[in-house]
């Protein structure tokens, strides 16, 4: 099927097929497990014709592997490569590897980018690879280090390289850290969101801009690599 799916079925009902080129910014408040979120969601369709790119600056490279293989997902044909901002910050001198390549540090927009396009070069150029996913988790701690303008630059280049790859790209920003004018202004580099917010107890989901009306909220629970939605309700 062309385009890209969340692998969420009530909310890829609501949207349809996720065309090619869309890059998303997931919001949502801190403890509202965005992170297990994001990689349920990336391990979905993870396959050998398909490419993940996960930028991380908040885990080592290494543990965002073991996520994936700790919940029984065969990484030995799939094409995932990720970005570690962590490790070298950490003083550690661990190398680069085929599916992990190492920036200095998460204010190292030069070197991230660097090695983003390094991955596209190999999924998109080399391996001509049908689909390919790019997510940063997240920007937050990205503009804790860089001024929204420089972020912003960054940003249009790679928002721009998932379209111009019919790729799709998922970004992580945390809500209630950033004032409305810098969130307004990130927002024009993306396509939707997907919005999250607290409701008693639990957390719910939406997806904004996709359709002509937002989709439901739906409350989510995570499994592994499941993402179970309970009944929408309003926030």
């Amino acid at each position: 099927m062309p385009g890209y799916s969340l692998g969420i079925k009530e909310l890829d009902d609501c949207l349809g097929s996720i065309r090619e080129g869309t890059n998303l910014m997931m919001i949502g408040p801190p403890m509202s497990r965005k992170d297990e979120l994001l990689d349920a969601i990336l391990a979905h369709n993870l396959g050998p014709d398909n490419g993940v790119i996960i930028v991380s600056t908040r885990e080592p490279g290494e543990r965002i592997l073991e996520w994936f293989t700790g919940h029984d997902i065969d990484l030995s044909e799939a094409n995932i490569g990720v970005v570690d901002c962590v490790t070298k910050t950490l003083g550690m001198g661990a190398s680069d590897t085929a599916r992990i390549k190492r920036a200095s540090s998460p204010v190292d927009l030069t070197g991230i980018g660097v090695k983003i396009s390094q991955f596209f070069e190999d999924f998109f150029v080399k391996k001509n690879l049908g689909k390919i996913r790019l997510s940063i988790n997240s920007l937050s701690t990205i503009l804790m280090y860089s001024n929204l303008q420089t972020v912003f630059r960054f940003l249009h280049v790679f928002t721009g390289r998932v379209k111009a790859a019919n790729g799709f790209g998922l970004y992580v920003v945390e809500d209630e850290m950033h004032d409305a004018q810098t969130i307004a202004t990130l927002k024009q580099l993306f396509d939707g969101l997907i919005e999250i917010k607290g409701i008693g107890d639990s957390y719910a989901m939406r997806v904004v801009g996709m359709t002509s009306k937002p989709t439901p909220w739906f409350e989510y629970d995570i499994s592994g690599t499941e993402i179970i939605l309970n009944k929408p309700k309003k926030p």
